[in-house]
């Protein structure tokens, strides 16, 4: 889920490549025993209760049928972060066999060094994907290299929360779904209450990396028909669906229907009517704020698109993580992760358990379909689009450099478009002549 301390700078300069890379080809004995033909690997959990849980309780039950593979279950340290725990556990040669926790960008960093294990090159890797039923949902995964080195566990497709009972008032009873219609709303919006603002976010002027995932990406995502942005090395954005996005947001600032101040809870608050949301959101919104209610207080969407483009089937940002395997462990250690995670993976209950336990959606292709899940979501029902959304959703980018294309995006582009600084077009040129150079 979102933690905005995993966007901090990470340790990659004081971890040279070729240090990584070194101890990914050490043979690691730590963690394996050959007593009684037992092996024992090493996985990582989230430093986040519920999911360490999970973890111990799935690995303790796969032990119980596989007695020759022991897992050992502990949280991964998160001090100063948790990617730079992983970095330094590398560098010393104290790697897990596994681990979860992992954003796509920040397995590029790991995969250029030599650090992982390609899961795709591992025997049951596609009776993985095919029995989790997660075949859709792996296409947006695959690497520049052709190669899959993180399995998602869950993915939260990101939504747009729309104040439905403002909307109602406003002669509307559905979220926009086009960018006209959203103006339109706009107009209206600062015609009854000139004090209101669509979106009340200070983060739509800040440059920090990680916070354009959840205001650039969830509509280019969607402008772009899931464009990668970035492939590899190399600048692939769409340069229609960019200018239209940053358009739409010179658009809500000439029609004052932003607000980049901090404010106390905006949208709970309704002085914005429109905000993204994750479904970790809806948990909080229980205890703290229980005149929330979905379909009454606020509705969810997937972001709207420019005029002219497909509704029914919009691409959205997913934020993501996953499990790795790490190249340090040796051979008898990689064959048995595989088989943890085929045995995990093979049972759609174990996901049911991980959605009862996290609230996380599970990165799988049926969740709307599989009687499986249907008892949770009849009882969580602001959840289930959500889970609709998983096949659409768009994770981050691939690159090494994630932090620092990302922060580009947000100083050349994104932030001085919303404070009216810059126009869309030469935005949007100046974003691409920045990032064509930090690629190189």
């Amino acid at each position: 889920m979102k933690v905005k301390k995993v966007a901090s700078v990470l340790l990659a300069a004081s971890l040279a490549v070729s240090g990584l890379a070194a101890c990914s080809g050490k043979d690691q004995s730590k963690g394996e025993s050959s007593k009684d033909g037992v092996t024992t690997i090493e996985f990582w959990a989230a430093p986040n209760p519920t999911q360490q849980v999970y973890w111990k309780e799935v690995a303790q039950q796969f032990t119980k049928e596989n007695p020759k593979i022991k897992v050992n279950v502990s949280p991964m340290k998160e001090s100063p972060t948790s990617e730079a725990s992983i970095q330094s556990a590398i560098a010393g040669g104290s790697a897990p066999t596994m681990s979860e926790n992992i954003n796509r960008g920040f397995a590029a960093q790991l995969a250029e060094s030599k650090a992982l294990v390609p899961l795709d090159t591992l025997a049951g890797w596609d009776e993985v994907k095919k029995e989790r039923n997660m075949e859709n949902t792996m296409k947006g995964w695959q690497f520049a290299d052709s190669h899959q080195y993180v399995l998602p566990i869950y993915s939260n497709a990101m939504l747009f929360g729309w104040r439905i009972d403002v909307l109602k008032e406003l002669g509307y009873n559905e979220a926009p779904k086009t960018y006209s219609e959203m103006l339109d709303v706009a107009k209206k919006l600062k015609q009854k209450y000139p004090d209101k603002y669509v979106w009340a976010k200070a983060d739509l002027a800040d440059p920090t990396a990680w916070k354009r995932w959840f205001d650039f990406f969830m509509l280019y995502d969607a402008a772009s028909n899931g464009n990668k942005f970035i492939e590899g090395t190399k600048f692939t954005g769409d340069q229609k669906a960019g200018e239209q996005v940053l358009t739409l947001m010179a658009d809500l600032q000439k029609n004052k229907a932003l607000l980049t101040k901090q404010a106390k809870d905006p949208f709970e608050n309704a002085l914005g009517i429109f905000s993204d949301i994750g479904p970790w959101t809806i948990a909080y919104w229980k205890d703290k704020f229980p005149k929330m209610k979905y379909n009454e207080t606020y509705t969810l969407s997937l972001p709207p698109v420019p005029d002219g483009v497909d509704t029914t089937n919009v691409k959205t940002f997913a934020d993501t993580k996953g499990l790795v395997i790490y190249a340090s462990a040796t051979k008898a250690q990689q064959e048995a992760a595989m088989k943890f995670i085929k045995w995990v993976y093979s049972k759609p209950e174990n996901d049911v358990k991980w959605l009862e336990k996290t609230s996380l959606p599970p990165a799988r292709d049926d969740l709307t379909t599989n009687d499986s899940f249907k008892a949770f979501f009849d009882k969580n029902p602001a959840l289930q689009p959500y889970a609709a959304a998983v096949p659409n959703a768009i994770p981050p980018m691939d690159n090494a450099k994630y932090n620092d294309l990302q922060t580009i995006i947000g100083q050349q582009a994104f932030n001085p478009v919303v404070k009216g600084e810059k126009d869309p077009k030469t935005a949007w040129q100046d974003m691409q002549k920045a990032i064509e150079g930090a690629l190189k």
